[in-house]
This record gives structure tokens, sequence and C-alpha cells, in this order.
């Protein structure tokens, strides 16, 4: 297992529009899944297939997949810190609508 030590591999595949993607090297062997959420990297997350990777993985049964990335970045580019867990990893947002009742203005 490998959570703490960052390791070199290769993108697989990423599915861009189902947010996911395989891993590939030495020590994740079959592949390791990659959610676009483990993706360190600032702006829109995503992987190019064939590209070089670097990045942490953990042992779980994932889609088949005995391997699970934890977070992943492309490697000599700074590393961006993952954005915090919120319990999901859709993006959120707030809004405040104050309603005023018209006959109050002149």
């Amino acid at each position: 297992m490998n959570e703490d030590e960052p390791i070199f591999g290769t993108v697989r595949i990423w599915h861009d529009e189902d947010g996911w993607g395989v891993l590939d090297s030495a020590e994740t062997p079959g592949g390791c899944w990659c959610p676009f959420s483990a993706l360190a990297m600032d702006g829109y997350r995503s992987l190019a297939s064939e590209s070089s990777v670097e990045f942490l993985f953990e042992q779980a049964e994932q889609d088949g997949f005995r391997y699970r990335a934890i977070e992943a970045w492309q490697p000599g580019r700074r590393r961006a810190q993952p954005p915090p867990e919120t319990g999901s990893t859709a993006y959120r947002s707030t809004l405040e609508i104050e309603w005023r009742d018209t006959k109050d203005v002149e």
C-alpha cells in the first residue's frame, strides 16, 4: 500500500464525461481506479490518456480494480491541494434571495 510516498505511472484511459480513469504502474498491477475528485490540480480537473502521472493510492475494491487513487497530479507541475472534503465531490454554492413587497415601495 502507498498512501505516503507518491509513485509514477501512466494514464491508461481517462473518461472526462464520467469523471474517472485508470492509472497504471508496477506498484498497481491490473490498474488503479482514479476519480476526478482525487486530481490535485487547479482549474478543470482532467488527465490525458497515455500521459505521465504521479499519484498516491490505497488498496481498495473499486469498480473491478484492486487499487484506488487518493491523490493524483501531473509530474513536474506544482502540486495543488485537493479541495476539502465536504461529504460530496459536487460543486456547492448558496444564494440568498430577499423578497420585498412591491406595495411597500413608493
